[in-house]
């Protein structure tokens, strides 16, 4: 809408002061906006499926005591970011934030971390999706196209994962889908997968505390360590244990979506800021319970449970009866079909942004917007660079470690934190400068800014190292297939993005580009005064 065609309202007027006309449709409420962030957190996708990154790496008590830790510290995080959320709601949200406090350079590389990490999002979580799509079908014996059963998808590894990713990519179509028909079956849906998660989790949790015939100790969901990752037991407090950080780090991401559909929000100047931490909190507290019920419902031989690639889907499926394993494990992949949709929707809006202010290649394609003001463009960016950076997983090792897996969680995780700090940090280094909007930390910025970016420094260096001993170069039994390559894509794309921008990008990159000019501006803000 032209910003002299009639009145605005508060949120367009805001926009416009940032220098942004309304062009994608403003149709959500402060709920939808909420809804999308703990949708994308989704306890029913990391909990299950990172779950054995911890248990092989720490033990129970990288669940029960690790979690609701590491989830303090990511609060800071998000409290950090809901004051900026709050002061710019905008699309581009994180990279806006940089660019603004730090200067286009700043931007520039937030940014392409941020991209990098929402990529990575979609592609984590629709693959693992997947992974659950094929064991919830062999449960039920489907036979279709792909005519595996679940003796042939879990005992042949090259097969399964063939079949996995044929199913990775069906639901990457579908989500590309959903997205490009409608931004209002999107707030739907992220609407109702609110109520599955809680739902979902409150039956599970059910399931799981009254159908087993044996419940763990207290002692051994709390106390017991474990060290089923092949490095040795004298680096379990500084190495192993931390490696299963990745659970709550994982899990608890892609929060920043509730900024990047400010936009699209009603009061985003408010709805913003408590759609982050609200998201965050509410998904602490809920993770961690069906962690616990998971932990508990551990089977007395839980050999099995340690070597399998996914711990949690063998808990299941030998601690439940075969009609409670199944329906706790169709909760879970339909929690995670909500979650896989709502981070292409996250991913999308921010490649939007981005690509408006000319920052992505072939930004003039990926900006445009369909009749029904979708960035239906920005959508198969994402779909096609997630199909990209899985496909080492449809070359699995002898063992059928979900290596690609814990990757692509890594760079989702290395790129979505550091962008997320990146802005924290300079708003910290701003002091009383900063102008904060409705929603402000007030003088706890001093303190909870800091806590946050060094946290997240000391995560990214973690996530960083190889996860298995034959991933470790130039190390007897190395294998290239057990390689955690997040540090060398992460690391590949952003040499790219800094050789671009040292010969060309700094000379015509500026920074968000304003779609509004100021004449346009002060014409707006009296209609503003005048209306009702």
């Amino acid at each position: 809408m032209s910003t002299t065609s009639g009145t605005l309202s508060a949120d367009e007027q805001r926009l416009a002061e940032l220098g942004y006309t309304q062009e994608l449709k403003r149709g959500w409420s402060g709920f939808s906006n909420f809804a999308i962030s703990f949708s994308i957190i989704s306890v029913l996708a990391g909990c299950f499926t990172t779950y054995g990154q911890a248990l092989k790496n720490g033990g129970p008590i990288a669940i029960s005591i690790a979690w609701p830790l590491i989830s303090v510290m990511i609060l800071m995080v998000a409290f950090s970011m809901s004051e900026l959320a709050s002061s710019m709601p905008t699309a581009g949200g994180i990279y806006y934030w940089a660019s603004k406090l730090g200067g286009a350079g700043w931007g520039w590389f937030t940014g392409w971390f941020n991209l990098i990490g929402l990529v990575a999002v979609v592609a984590s979580v629709d693959y693992v999706c997947a992974s659950f799509l094929m064991n919830l079908l062999g449960l039920y014996n489907v036979h279709f196209v792909f005519n595996f059963t679940k003796a042939a998808a879990f005992t042949d590894v090259h097969y399964s994962a063939h079949v996995n990713f044929a199913l990775f990519a069906c639901l990457l179509a579908l989500h590309g889908l959903i997205n490009v028909f409608s931004s209002h079956l999107v707030s739907l849906f992220n609407g109702i997968s609110v109520w599955w998660h809680v739902i979902g989790v409150t039956v599970i949790v059910a399931i799981l505390i009254a159908v087993p015939s044996h419940h763990a100790s207290l002692s051994y969901v709390f106390g017991h360590k474990a060290n089923h990752s092949g490095f040795s037991h004298g680096m379990y407090w500084f190495y192993v244990l931390p490696l299963g950080f990745l659970l709550t780090m994982y899990t608890i991401t892609g929060y920043d979506a509730s900024a990047h559909v400010s936009e699209e929000t009603h009061g985003a100047e408010a709805s913003a800021p408590k759609g982050i931490w609200r998201s965050v909190a509410y998904s602490a507290v809920i993770g961690w319970i069906v962690l616990l019920a998971i932990t508990f419902a551990m089977p007395k031989s839980s050999a099995g449970v340690y070597e399998s690639g996914f711990p949690a889907l063998t808990i299941f499926e030998t601690a439940l009866s075969s009609a409670a394993a199944k329906a706790v494990i169709l909760i879970a992949t339909i929690g995670q079909i909500f979650c896989g949709m709502a981070c292409v929707t996250s991913a999308s809006r921010m490649t939007f942004a981005f690509s408006r202010d000319g920052a992505v290649p072939g930004h003039k394609l990926w900006r445009r917007l369909s009749s029904n003001r979708t960035p239906t463009w920005s959508v198969l960016f994402v779909i096609m660079f997630a199909l990209i950076i899985t496909i080492p997983a449809y070359f699995p090792n002898h063992l059928g470690t979900p290596v690609a897996f814990l990757a692509v969680t890594s760079i989702s995780v290395i790129g979505l934190y550091i962008a997320y700090t990146i802005p924290v940090f300079l708003r910290w280094r701003m002091g009383s400068q900063f102008k904060p909007g409705s929603w402000t930390l007030g003088a706890k910025y001093k303190w909870m800014n800091p806590a946050a970016f060094i946290w997240v420094g000391l995560c990214v260096i973690i996530f960083c190292l190889p996860f298995a001993p034959a991933g470790v170069f130039f190390k007897k039994g190395f294998e290239w297939s057990a390689v955690n390559y997040a540090p060398l894509v992460t690391i590949g794309v952003m040499a790219a993005v800094t050789i671009w921008y040292a010969v060309s990008a700094k000379n015509t990159f500026k920074g968000p580009i304003r779609t509004i000019d100021e004449l346009d501006t002060e014409e707006a803000l009296p209609s503003i005064a005048q209306a009702p």
